[in-house]
């Protein structure tokens, strides 16, 4: 018969910070403590590869395979590349149920963008080489050093490498994991690795939803047809009307419109005008309500302008209609203050002398916790900066720290086999 050990109750478990320090000491782990300072080289060497794999949204798949093999060398059993181009790799324990650590794969950037990346003394140079460069060579070396350490561990180990993080692909990889019973199932802790870093753990998703607002008219010339409804100035009617939307300041509520399209010429009344509108809440009734809001200011709009237009024609009207297509919608949720992952990671970060803050942020951890799952974002050591630009830029030092963190992380979870 198969041992399937169950998520104990909270009550049942050592109190942490002991659990967490024994675990420190032990000779196993303090042996992988070291080899994260002696392999250094090897782990910059894999983050450096992995961001010369060009993967944009939505074309992920060469810097999947790079991934798989890299899952393989290493001894994890199933590599599997999903339906949407997750990675998936197991390090055996007991049980069906796992300890997750994932990193997106995909960058900002898109295919064509040159990817000269570089190293110069402890820092690399290159678009994506932090975000998620850093997080892809965090799951590496975690990876790495439980096979050569060889530290036996009762819940299995799943390694994700998934898609679809950033921008337009809205979490679509995370999504496949838990749509997929399999996963969605077995997973009792999430980690997930984003970036550089060792000072924040994101326990709260900021939830996020996002529209292009196409208007559409007849056209026609600025001279001749002069009174035709505009696309653009009914956009602008719009505009106006939605910015003037109340926000609450809790739970902190924001919107944007960040992108504005339209016209060909300054002496044509142009067929077609677009906005993206980005609106943001930790709670999904405030963002329910801005979308409402945005709504009736693009119908009174069309409404003002369609009658302004009737008005001023002695034709047969003519009109602007609307479409507004959801391009990106992200759930908010937040991780129960007595959640057992979180209180791990507060007593590992005590027991290394991290300062660390829970913080807000839109990441992959917006899925499993709009879920009720336990799941974290981390950082994986080391700092960086000029994220999503080609100035991008990721230093080494301080890396082993933010892997000590993860290691010590996911074994206090898991707990130690025998």
């Amino acid at each position: 018969m198969e041992f399937i050990p169950q998520v104990a109750a909270p009550d049942s478990y050592p109190p942490l910070p002991e659990e967490v320090a024994r675990l420190a000491g032990s000779l196993e782990v303090r042996a992988a403590f070291e080899r994260f300072r002696s392999q250094e080289s090897q782990f910059a060497l894999w983050q450096m590869e992995a961001t010369r794999i060009a993967a944009p949204p939505f074309g992920e798949a060469a810097r999947a395979v790079w991934l798989a093999d890299r899952f393989r060398e290493l001894g994890l059993i199933d590599v599997q590349v999903d339906e949407v181009g997750n990675v998936f790799g197991i390090r055996p324990g007991y049980g069906r149920r796992f300890v997750a650590l994932s990193a997106h794969i995909d960058t900002v950037f898109p295919a064509a963008t040159p990817l000269h990346i570089r190293q110069e003394s402890s820092r690399l140079y290159g678009p994506g080489v932090s975000d998620n460069g850093a997080g892809i060579a965090a799951m590496l070396a975690v990876a790495s050093i439980l096979g050569s350490a060889k530290i036996s561990h009762a819940l299995p180990f799943l390694f994700i490498g998934n898609v679809g993080e950033e921008g337009e692909g809205d979490l679509r990889g995370m999504r496949h994991v838990f749509g997929t019973p399999r996963w969605r199932d077995s997973i009792a802790y999430n980690v997930i690795v984003d970036g550089a870093g060792a000072d924040t753990i994101v326990a709260e998703a900021l939830g996020s939803r996002r529209f292009e607002v196409i208007v559409r008219g007849p056209g026609g010339h600025s001279w001749s047809d002069f009174g035709a409804p505009s696309p653009i100035i009914a956009l602008a009617r719009a505009i106006e009307a939605f910015s003037r939307t109340p926000v609450p300041a809790s739970p902190k509520t924001t919107f944007n419109v960040g992108v504005v399209r339209g016209g060909t010429s300054v002496n044509s009344i142009p067929e077609s005008a677009s906005m993206r509108v980005d609106l943001r809440s930790t709670s999904m009734s405030e963002i329910d309500r801005l979308e409402r809001a945005l709504r009736v200011a693009l119908d009174q709009a069309l409404v003002a302008e369609n009658r302004g237009a009737a008005q001023q024609s002695t034709r047969k009207p003519q009109v602007v209609q609307s479409e507004v297509v959801e391009i990106g919608n992200r759930p908010a949720g937040e991780l129960a203050a007595d959640a057992r992952l979180l209180r791990v990671i507060r007593a590992v970060d005590a027991q290394l002398g991290n300062t660390a803050q829970v913080q807000r942020a839109s990441t992959d951890a917006n899925i499993p916790l709009s879920l009720g799952r336990e799941a974290i974002a981390i950082g994986g050591g080391g700092s960086g900066g000029g994220a999503h630009t080609l100035q991008e830029w990721f230093d080494c030092n301080g890396r082993e720290l933010g892997l000590r963190r993860i290691l010590l992380t996911m074994l206090t979870l898991a707990g130690i086999g025998e």
